[in-house]
């Protein structure tokens, strides 16, 4: 991947909107991107749970009428986001060609979250959202879960606080799954331009022969002009996640890359999971690809 052309941004209201918005911003400023902020409204009329016979058609309306009213206040707020953005990075507005230089639209749709996200990002370089945390909401959690899975493109997790230039300093967590290797692909316009670049090489068992896949991945990273130092991972199953983002910190890196769910969801759910542990507690950008 020679750059990131066009970016998706789901954005879900005014306050969750604001880190990916500026994060895809500055992308756009620095690849000639063309970012697409995508708002999805909930149907108001499956908002409405199901309900016995008790309750009245007057009251369906009535609850249909309250969830329009709040999904078009969340929508007002959601744009105001983009707007400002907008505002703050001098991106002008382009919806029918492409243009030279960054470009920003706006889409407000209806529908499914989680299917939208999905079926825009198959044709989107680059997916970008906030990190959900811990304590996400369901939706947000599945939003991206979906997106990460059914998509097919890389997806950029970005914190509260972002630096300008992002993207600098590089951790790779290397495993040798396919998925590693296509987030390294998929990583490549950002290890071009990156000053340093450290290949977490992540060993699961004190005796796991990981330096030669290592030594491997740094000898192609070095065929795209890209120099890596090599620094091994030894973390249990279950500890994996926590210790990779230590080990991120300590080489000073502004974004981590990274395969997501290399193992089956089974083993995820049992042991805790890499990809949900980097997801809810990584303080740092996290680019990563299924």
């Amino acid at each position: 991947m020679s750059a990131y052309k066009s970016i998706l941004v789901p954005v879900g209201d005014a306050i969750s909107g604001v880190a990916p918005l500026d994060a895809a911003m500055r992308l756009a400023g620095r690849f000639g991107s063309h970012v697409t902020a995508l708002h999805v409204r909930v149907d108001p009329t499956t908002a409405v749970p199901l309900v016995g016979e008790g309750m009245s058609g007057a009251m369906v309306e009535e609850m249909i009428g309250l969830a329009e009213t709040q999904g078009a206040q969340r929508a007002m707020g959601a744009r105001r986001a983009f707007d400002d953005a907008c505002a703050r990075h001098a991106m002008p507005l382009a919806i029918a060609a492409p243009v030279l230089g960054p470009s920003a639209e706006w889409i407000d749709t209806v529908g499914r979250e989680e299917d939208l996200v999905a079926w825009r990002g198959r044709l989107s370089d680059l997916l970008v959202f906030g990190h959900p945390g811990a304590d996400a909401e369901m939706p947000t959690a599945m939003t991206l879960n979906t997106a990460l899975m059914a998509s097919g493109k890389p997806l950029l997790l970005c914190p509260d606080q972002l630096q300008t230039d992002f993207g600098r300093s590089i951790a790779i967590a290397w495993n040798g799954s396919a998925e590693a290797g296509r987030a390294v692909g998929c990583a490549m316009p950002f290890l071009r331009e990156a000053k340093s670049v450290t290949v977490l090489s992540v060993a699961e068992h004190a005796d796991s022969a990981v330096e030669a896949p290592a030594a491997e991945l740094t000898a192609y990273l070095g065929w795209n002009g890209v120099a890596a130092a090599t620094t091994v991972v030894h973390a249990s199953a279950s500890h994996a996640g926590e210790e990779l983002l230590r080990q991120a910190s300590s080489c000073g890196a502004d974004l981590l890359v990274m395969g997501a769910y290399t193992h089956s969801r089974l083993r995820q759910l049992i042991l805790g999971g890499v990809t949900r542990h980097v997801i809810a507690h990584a303080k740092l950008a996290v680019l990563m690809t299924h």
